[in-house]
């Protein structure tokens, strides 16, 4: 076995929608981490370089207009998607011009550059960095054993550099194990840190949302020994202030139940914010400090009913933070599954 360090997945607010009809009424929660491995739909520019040649600096990308943001989606009207391919294509050409063909701001763009020859090694480039995958931690909302639907992170993964959401071309999920645990402090957020296991792949991805990560499972394994029973999902219209709790996993790969208080559900006008949710459970207080960086995408409950998930820590107060309806997340699951049935049939 063969453990990979693991990135976590930071938590960000979340815009949310209406449970649609023919959803599941009920759904086993989460709790347990997830390793994630992404890969793009093309490659995300993150950097502008300029390359050094034996007669100076030189920036071919820069000079044909690309930004950080763009997404490269064909070389010579070729698609790539990996960075050995960019390569590849651009050494083969040896320094004659390229066209390539990007998306910007939904936009397909095109631009011919004309590479620079590095002194350092004599490889063509084209002055800049690009992101072909990533890989992380985050944690199960929740799982449909009749459809194989499952809903992650309440959140969408998105590129470090350009803080835009990742395009997914494909990916799926992993084991993961809670190492250690960062607690957070009022003005540091903290994390949870672990690894995840390539020796026990699950599923697959089907689409990188703002309201949260979607895939299938065959079964309800990835969610860790002892994972809950189906509970019924609640409707926006039934989450109150008051007494909840949050299933998470913050040590090894125990899924645990702590106390929690929903203090407050916010108007449709301040969306997405859907409610806030105060962590009261003195034992992960004294584990993580509160809310952490990894925890997000951890099933609220209220009144045996799954009501959402934790998205967001409070900076300057790690046991508040916001959550999402899991309503929110089953309707952008379901429309995940039926778009990948529609492309299936077509």
């Amino acid at each position: 076995m063969r453990k990979i360090p693991a990135v976590i997945f930071s938590l960000w607010l979340l815009l949310p929608t209406a449970l649609a009809a023919g959803l599941p009424d009920t759904v086993i929660p989460g709790g347990h981490t997830l390793g994630v491995k992404l890969f793009t739909d093309g490659l995300l520019v993150v950097g502008i370089a300029p390359v050094q040649t034996d007669g100076g600096l030189l920036s071919p990308a820069e000079d044909a207009g690309l930004m950080n943001g763009d997404m490269i989606t064909h070389i010579q009207r070729k698609p790539v998607s990996t960075i050995p391919e960019l390569q590849s294509i651009t050494d083969a050409l040896r320094g004659e011009a390229l066209e390539i063909s990007y998306i910007r701001n939904g936009r397909m763009l095109s631009a011919t550059l004309l590479p620079a020859k590095a002194a350092q090694d004599g490889q063509y480039r084209i002055g800049v960095w690009v992101r072909d995958s990533m890989s992380g931690i985050g944690t199960f909302t929740f799982y449909d054993p009749e459809s194989g639907l499952f809903g992650a992170l309440g959140h969408g993964i998105n590129d470090a550099e350009t803080g835009r959401l990742l395009p997914m071309g494909s990916g799926y999920v992993l084991y993961s194990e809670v190492e250690s645990v960062r607690a957070g402090q009022p003005g540091s957020p903290g994390e949870l840190k672990g690894a995840f296991r390539d020796d026990r792949r699950y599923g697959h991805l089907l689409r990188n949302t703002e309201t949260g990560l979607y895939g299938t499972l065959p079964d309800a394994e990835a969610l860790g020994p002892g994972a809950h029973g189906a509970v019924p999902v609640a409707k926006g219209g039934e989450v109150k202030t008051g007494a909840a709790s949050i299933l998470s996993n913050v040590s090894g790969d125990r899924v645990e139940r702590f106390d929690a208080e929903i203090i407050k559900i916010f108007p449709a006008e301040n969306e997405p914010r859907n409610f806030m949710i105060r962590v009261t459970d003195e034992r992960l207080i004294g584990l993580t400090g509160g809310i952490v960086q990894g925890m997000s995408g951890s099933p609220v409950l209220q009144d045996g009913k799954l009501v959402g998930a934790v998205t967001h820590v409070l900076i300057n107060d790690p046991r508040r933070g916001y959550g999402i309806f899991a309503e929110s997340m089953l309707r952008a699951g379901q429309a995940a599954l039926d778009a990948e049935a529609f492309s299936a049939a077509a």
